[in-house]
């Protein structure tokens, strides 16, 4: 009997690949601003710094993640429908809503998702290295530089985008009064979702791995 292939959810794929991306670019340093919104909503609320470059395909063709990851670090968002179509890069996000302590990178994302409830906004601190993903106004996936197991950044992203609490179940995290936890993830469960990698202790665990 021959397996069926699932088929591809397109839009969690595209959460993935820029969480992927993120990763690579904070282990670099390097700071960067993802929106995915609905072309629609997003249409008059950026402007862009630079002159658009239209491309073939779309962040799911091959090869077009490493074209994106230096379109990121040019001051301004890249900006994507949810199927991974690019609208624009190097673009300033003209909604914006202030986030105390931290600067217009958060500004942005904090306002973008907060205006359309249906976006998300992936940001990379060049600071801290730390990656934040915004959903309505909120931060609800906070996250290193430290590489995840494929399958679990897989079940992450398909949470993020479809909102399915037996994803994260299938992705071997346990919850119990409201603290979600998994082997390299410390996920604090609650109105939203905040998942952060414990970096220092998965580093050094990381380390001692290799050396035996």
């Amino acid at each position: 009997m021959v397996e069926e292939k699932k088929p591809l959810d397109s839009r969690s794929e595209v959460m993935r690949t820029i969480l992927n991306i993120s990763k690579s670019l904070a282990k670099e340093k390097q700071g960067a601003l993802f929106v995915i919104a609905d072309r629609a909503k997003i249409t008059g609320n950026y402007r862009p710094h630079y002159p658009q470059i239209e491309f073939t395909g779309n962040l799911l063709s091959k090869g077009m993640d490493a074209v994106i990851e230096k379109l990121a670090t040019l001051d301004g968002a890249v900006i994507f429908t949810p199927e991974g179509s690019l609208i624009a890069y190097g673009s300033r996000i003209l909604k914006s809503e202030t986030l105390l302590g931290f600067g217009t990178k958060h500004a942005a994302a904090k306002g973008i998702t907060s205006f359309d409830s249906s976006a998300t906004a992936v940001l990379v601190s060049e600071e801290s290295g730390w990656i934040k993903v915004f959903q309505k106004g909120e931060i609800v996936l906070e996250t290193d530089a430290v590489d995840i197991e494929s399958s679990t950044l897989e079940k992450v992203s398909s949470f993020l985008t479809n909102h399915d609490m037996a994803l994260l179940a299938g992705a071997g995290i346990s919850v119990a009064a409201g603290i979600v936890t998994a082997p390299t993830l410390l996920i604090v469960g609650g109105a939203y979702l905040v998942v952060k990698t414990a970096g220092s202790v998965i580093s050094s665990a990381l380390k001692k791995e290799k050396s035996k």
